[in-house]
């Protein structure tokens, strides 16, 4: 499973869910992409926890010599699931400003399959994308099919033209947990194109309530 890739320059936000009562399919991938990363020399940055997907690719980037950094809120540290062993462990007042942090210090994002949390993290990347605020990289890692049919109903806020079809090139489905890491090891950003079909017209802002 060594993968030839050197990301010692790089700290990568990892995505997961916190569930114990997964497949065992889940946990492999998790584990598998710990221990790339833990060999590839980068940093983990994840959401702090010993439990479900966030313990399993702790554990195994630890394991391979890597660093890993947790940031958890303190209301979520205080129910005693925080990883007592990482590299670092922040404790935040709450989850707006855990995810600031998990996005400020990432060089790039990698979504594992998740809940209401994990997609909430990733979407807000992605909307952040979309709006130019960054143009590193993003990987949903799509274990078994999970994220099918998300895909779908990405595909048909395109067709439906909520979106522009290029908005789906933000960002790379990988099939393992290898195809993930490469992608960012190799990653060049593209020219960035306004999210609108039509752009806004300034002078208008003054009819529309709270604009000012």
């Amino acid at each position: 499973m060594n993968l030839p890739l050197d990301l010692h320059d790089k700290t990568i936000t990892v995505y997961c869910a916190s569930s114990t009562a997964l497949a065992p399919v889940y946990f492999e991938a998790a584990r598998e992409l710990g221990t790339l990363l833990g060999q590839s020399g980068a940093t983990l940055v994840y959401g702090g926890t010993n439990i479900g997907l966030m313990g399993a690719i702790a554990e195994a980037a630890l394991s391979a010599g890597g660093r890993v950094v947790g940031v958890i809120p303190a209301l979520l540290n205080q129910a005693g699931i925080a990883h007592p062993d990482l590299t670092e462990l922040i404790l935040t007042d709450g989850m707006r400003e855990r995810k600031t942090i998990m996005e400020e210090r990432a060089d790039g994002f990698i979504t594992l399959p998740g809940g209401y949390g994990t997609l909430e993290e990733i979407f807000e990347i992605l909307t952040l994308r979309q709006l130019g605020y960054h143009q590193k990289p993003i990987v949903i890692l799509n274990t078994n099919d999970y994220y099918g049919p998300l895909l779908a109903q990405l595909r048909s806020a395109t067709e439906q033209h909520f979106m522009k079809p290029d908005n789906l090139s933000y960002f790379h489905l990988a099939t393992t947990p290898a195809d993930a890491l490469e992608y960012i090891a190799t990653y060049q950003p593209g020219p960035f194109d306004p999210k609108w079909f039509v752009p806004p017209n300034p002078a208008r802002r003054e009819e529309v309530p709270g604009s000012e």
